[in-house]
């Protein structure tokens, strides 16, 4: 399959940051790495390997991005202020730097966005922060509260990255028929850690009228890589 490296220099994190992109074309996948994750991690757990076949055809084409998590909700050492703005900053580099790429590269307007575990946290915040920009979302093995990384501390750039609390909040009737529009997928199995958080985000969506699948896989299906190595081959 094509693989190709680019990193530039962001101006909304103020460091350069780096990307791989899978694929010639086809829809376009934005791919978020899980918990402190690098740009290369799905291609070192064989995600990528996964749906091989699907790139190779034609049919998909993944970005797949870093992270600064470690700088931001896993930077113990920082004030917990200065980790919700570095995470802040970070959606800022997703939707005005890596989007924008993407469709410079990708003349397909129908984005995916996905991750597993803390992977998935960030596909469902960006989705849902900016739906018009998204078609379709796979959240795998997600957990959808970030308040235990910031030591109690709290504010609007919590509040407004925080899905447990901006979801039931959502008033305008815009933004709502954005989300409507996508094609949101909430992937859980009965052994995984995230499970209640899958259950609850589901409800949390269905009060507000905002259409989902949610799938929960049997058969001991926990939270790893080769369940989620499937999960992304049905759902893509």
């Amino acid at each position: 399959m094509n693989r190709h490296y680019t990193r530039w220099w962001s101006p909304s994190l103020g460091r350069d940051m780096e990307l791989l992109v899978f694929g010639h074309g086809g829809t376009p996948v934005l791919v978020f790495p899980s918990s402190m994750g690098r740009f290369h991690e799905w291609e070192d757990f064989g995600m990528m390997d996964a749906v091989a076949d699907k790139i190779g055809a034609g049919y998909n084409q993944f970005f797949c991005v870093d992270s600064v998590d470690k700088e931001s909700l896993y930077n113990k050492g920082a004030d917990p202020y200065v980790r919700i703005v570095r995470h802040r900053q970070y959606m800022a580099y997703i939707h005005e730097e890596v989007v924008p790429y993407i469709h410079m590269h990708n003349p397909n307007r129908y984005l995916i966005t996905t991750g597993a575990s803390f992977g998935a946290y960030h596909a469902f915040n960006a989705a849902f922060q900016q739906p018009h920009k998204f078609g379709k979302l796979i959240a795998m093995a997600g957990k959808y509260d970030i308040r235990g990384f910031l030591d109690g501390f709290y504010d609007d750039n919590v509040y407004f990255n925080n899905p447990v609390d901006y979801v039931p909040g959502l008033r305008d009737h815009f933004h709502l028929e954005a989300l409507r529009r996508l094609d949101i997928r909430l992937v859980t199995g009965e052994n995984d850690i995230c499970r209640d958080a899958a259950w609850d985000m589901s409800a949390k969506l269905g009060a507000k009228g905002i259409l989902h699948q949610l799938d929960e896989w049997k058969d001991g299906t926990a939270h790893d890589w080769p369940w989620w190595r499937a999960m992304i081959r049905k759902h893509l």
